[in-house]
């Protein structure tokens, strides 16, 4: 599917919702991957993702909005997001209001979103309202300035680090 243009007012550092995935996760990952560390093509855990993204909701098509790609949305402007984790997260949650964000900039009247997590059977709503616009907007001001900053964002405690791909980075030797 072809990209959807952004409008050309918009800031020139887009933001996708990796970048909202990532600030809201653990901000030195975000600070990390816009450096050029990309060690998710290592982890297994991001393998396992990508599969259960393949091999959930197979008859979806994408959403290539340059910046970002949308799992798939419904009639109704409801965006939908898979994943593959066992638990809810507010990372999650801020990636499908992000995409709601970068829709609605595009002139679509969205309703709000869903995410999937096939492994355990469940689903989130997302709601799309004023407050929901400004948490998304706050996010991209926080990520931006991370994203800026000339020193890394400290790390997180050991414990939280579990399973991230940047874990040899952030505590190897």
């Amino acid at each position: 599917m072809n990209a959807i243009p952004l409008d050309p007012a918009e800031d020139e550092q887009s933001l996708g919702g990796v970048h909202i995935k990532y600030l809201h996760h653990c901000p030195r990952q975000l600070w990390l991957y816009m450096r050029g560390y990309r060690p998710e093509a290592r982890s297994d855990l991001v393998a396992f993702g990508e599969v259960v993204d393949e091999t959930t909701f197979t008859r979806r098509r994408d959403i290539d909005l340059g910046e970002a790609r949308i799992d798939w949305v419904t009639t109704g402007a409801i965006v939908h997001e898979t994943k593959s984790s066992r638990a809810p997260s507010v990372a999650h949650d801020a990636q499908v209001r992000h995409y709601c964000l970068l829709l609605e900039r595009r002139g679509i009247n969205v309703r709000g979103g869903i995410v999937h997590y096939p492994l355990i059977r469940r689903t989130t709503d997302v709601p799309w309202d004023d407050e929901a616009r400004e948490l998304a907007e706050t996010a991209e001001d926080e990520a931006r300035a991370v994203i800026a900053a000339p020193e890394p964002p400290g790390r997180l405690t050991r414990g939280k680090c579990r399973g991230c791909s940047y874990t040899d980075y952030c505590w190897g030797d």
